[in-house]
């Protein structure tokens, strides 16, 4: 697989995705964010998942010019919500750093997960303030893609915009989505090889609401496959896109990079090496 067109600069791309505030990387996100730069991904949204996690992602997206926080509570972790962290949350999301709600959704895979009931609740108090900010979702779901459609649905969330992240889905579930309004986000996972049916989601995908990312530490792709992610390897993922979709590189990197930022209305923004 060819990463560039020969002979010519790649375009700048966008990780909409990726958890730079996990202890994984915690230590040293400097050199993370330079070896993504070395492949020209030079804008990144860092998605917080729990209190730290989301304290973190804003420490990030004021430090560094081109990271930006998405705060939430992920499913598994909404047990520790409570009205104190609420009252907190609902002041962080009002930072200028912050650009979106997530990660949030609904995760019925785990026989450990809080129950479906509490998961709904919590994902509705979520969409609620992003109605409120006006801020776009970004939304993860686990074997519950009917319940995620229905509450997107009962929270108009047209009127605020989201992304389903790292989706998986059939073309026919993606079109649900895509006619609420939404973007839709591919990872490592539509690199593998046995990820036919994740491909050919790809290919029904229109080019005005594709997106990319690693969820870094997580998902590393082709040809990284059981290695720790990080930002720089979204290169990989826009390179298998762009196969698949008969593009070169430099189209797929520019189209996700615009949808991203009009997404989380940055176009307006200039971004500066």
């Amino acid at each position: 697989m060819a990463i560039y067109n020969s002979g010519n600069r790649p375009s700048d791309g966008y990780d909409t995705h990726t958890h730079l505030n996990d202890d994984t990387f915690w230590h040293d996100v400097p050199a993370y964010e330079a070896r993504a730069r070395e492949f020209r991904i030079v804008e990144m949204n860092i998605v917080g998942y729990d209190a730290e996690s989301n304290e973190r992602a804003i420490q990030l997206a004021r430090e560094f010019q081109d990271m930006h926080a998405i705060i939430g509570w992920q499913p598994e972790d909404i047990s520790e919500i409570n009205d104190a962290r609420l009252a907190v949350y609902r002041q962080q999301l009002q930072d200028d750093n912050v650009i979106g709600v997530g990660e949030t959704g609904l995760d019925y895979y785990w026989d450990d997960n809080p129950s479906a009931a509490n998961q709904k609740q919590a994902f509705r108090q979520q969409l609620a303030l992003a109605h409120e900010f006006k801020l776009p979702v970004t939304v993860h779901t686990r074997s519950a893609m009917n319940d995620t459609y229905d509450l997107l649905k009962e929270a108009h969330v047209e009127e605020f915009g989201g992304v389903m992240h790292s989706f998986t889905g059939t073309p026919a579930e993606a079109k649900q989505f895509l006619d609420l309004g939404m973007y839709i986000s591919f990872s490592g996972i539509a690199t593998f090889k046995n990820a036919k049916d994740v491909q050919e989601t790809v290919k029904s995908i229109p080019l005005d609401r594709l997106l990319v990312e690693t969820d870094a530490p997580y998902l590393a792709p082709t040809p990284m496959r059981g290695k720790p992610n990080e930002p720089m390897y979204v290169h990989y993922i826009i390179a298998h896109i762009a196969e698949l979709l008969g593009k070169t590189y430099n189209e797929i990197a520019e189209i996700t990079t615009e949808n991203a930022r009009r997404l989380w209305h940055l176009d307006q923004q200039i971004n500066e090496d």
